[in-house]
């Protein structure tokens, strides 16, 4: 429900349990504070590394967002598991600053689909169009008063400003005809599926389907980037490795927390008592590592090889 209501129960159960989704919990001016202070230590880090190699950018955009993440967890969720779900989101943000670095230290957006950055910018349009001002599917701790939704929204600027390097400032180096896989029979297949299957904790059947469009967008919006890859001869750049690495970091918490909470997913059943729902969550998530498990292989044995600077070779056998 819009915040100010009362909550609908996520449980048809008359015992009291705790839940994990959001009920309106409030964050001191001093953790709120302490968040943006981190934050900006990241925007200007992040600045003053452009100039330097792949292997500083890397080490300081993970220690910083990693400082950030623990400073979250402790100061603003005081701990809470339901945390995890928004160090799922910082994660997916530190993915886009990584290829943003990508594009600006190199020169070139050789190698990054624009296409799978549309379909990322689909997927957190559609999560913001629920989370900022719905509370169905955010976590209960302080963290989903505003850190969840102020991260997607750093997170779409950061796509944003590579779609602007990609087809804009950097377009001559934007391998177009490669980057060629078809992505309208996803959005639609992804829109169909989620109005079938879609939850009931916003309590707003547009909105629950438009939040699980998002999951199986986003889900799906690594498959033009593999496809560009296996046009290209299946050379993955360092820091574009990393994007995708961190990717499968952010759906593996995302997974962690939505197998915890199963029970608190709810709808109404298509067939006799089946929540097909939470087979649908569970099941985006599993399918997304599916489609990471090869490259996963290959980058942590190049990053053990040859260090965090190192390019990922994949098998074009495995890519295809």
């Amino acid at each position: 429900p819009p915040r100010g209501e009362a909550p609908l129960p996520l449980s048809p159960s008359h015992v009291p349990r705790r839940r994990h989704f959001a009920a309106g919990a409030v964050t001191s001016p001093r953790t709120h504070r302490a968040a943006m202070s981190a934050g900006g230590l990241i925007g200007a880090a992040a600045a003053k590394s452009a100039g330097r190699g792949p292997q500083n950018q890397v080490a300081i955009a993970y220690a910083l967002f990693l400082g950030l993440a623990g400073a979250i967890f402790h100061f603003v969720a005081d701990g809470e598991f339901s945390a995890i779900v928004t160090m799922a989101v910082l994660f997916q943000c530190l993915a886009m600053l990584l290829l943003l670095l990508q594009a600006l230290s190199s020169g070139s957006v050789a190698g990054i689909s624009a296409r799978a950055l549309a379909l990322e910018a689909l997927a957190l349009c559609c999560r913001l169009s629920s989370t900022m001002w719905l509370d169905g599917y955010l976590p209960v701790d302080a963290s989903g008063d505003w850190v969840f939704q102020a991260t997607d929204i750093c997170t779409l600027l950061l796509v944003g400003a590579l779609m602007v390097q990609v087809l804009v400032v950097q377009r001559a180096s934007y391998e177009e005809e490669k980057d060629s896989f078809p992505i309208l029979p996803v959005v639609l297949g992804s829109f169909v599926l989620a109005a079938v299957l879609h939850a009931d904790l916003n309590s707003h059947p547009l909105f629950d389907a438009l939040w699980m469009a998002g999951l199986f967008v986003g889900v799906l919006a690594v498959i033009p980037q593999f496809w560009l890859v296996s046009q290209t001869g299946g050379r993955i750049e360092a820091l574009t490795s990393h994007f995708i690495a961190m990717m499968a970091v952010s759906r593996v918490l995302s997974g962690i927390f939505m197998w915890h909470v199963r029970e608190d997913l709810t709808c109404e059943p298509l067939f006799g008592r089946l929540n097909h729902s939470v087979w649908a969550i569970l099941g985006a998530h599993v399918l997304h590592l599916l489609l990471l498990g090869d490259f996963v292989y290959y980058y942590a044995r190049s990053v053990v090889t040859s260090g965090l600077s190192a390019r990922v070779e994949v098998s074009m056998v495995d890519m295809v």
